[in-house]
């Protein structure tokens, strides 16, 4: 992904996903905290795409509150093709709603995004590591587990372009 609209997390969830994030480092596993230019937070992406436009964005949400209080229960860890590793929230009805809002909006305004991240297909996910060497995958599930569960509440939001070193708040 290069581009996505994130959700950001309270300051005490981000600070224990930054140390999770250091220990996973210490132990040889790379993760978000060091990729490209070491900008990354920890985040829920809503959708992504290989651009997004930050003014269109806005303007299609402008009368959401995109970032709305939701509690947030990082309960389990998951992993995609290519050893992504990622912490799973519980699927909320109102996350899972918030998440079909937005789409709809931006459905509306003619903004796509990559398909697995529409209602339905998306697996909600916070990612750790974009590349999990196999021999630390071990390590790197046992660090986690010894953090989870993480409870969080949404805190802010933005549109994150990391390969054009972009990031606007919303």
């Amino acid at each position: 992904m290069v581009a996505a609209l994130e959700l950001y997390f309270d300051p005490p969830a981000e600070r224990r996903i930054r140390k999770l994030w250091d220990a996973l480092e210490d132990v040889g596993v790379p993760t978000l905290r060091d990729l490209t230019h070491r900008l990354h937070r920890p985040h829920l992406s809503l959708t992504g795409a290989e651009r997004l436009d930050p003014a269109a964005i806005a303007e299609a949400l402008k009368d959401l509150t995109v970032a709305p209080a939701l509690a947030i229960r990082l309960d389990y860890i998951g992993q995609f093709l290519g050893r992504v590793l990622w912490l799973g929230p519980v699927p909320s009805a109102d996350l899972l709603a918030h998440h079909s809002q937005v789409h709809r909006r931006l459905s509306r305004a003619g903004i796509a995004g990559f398909e697995y991240y529409e209602p339905a297909r998306w697996v909600p996910h916070t990612t750790l590591s974009m590349r999990v060497p196999l021999a630390k995958m071990n390590d790197a599930i046992r660090l986690c587990l010894d953090v989870l569960p993480i409870s969080a509440t949404v805190s802010a939001a933005a549109v994150a372009d990391y390969a054009r070193d972009e990031w606007t708040p919303l």
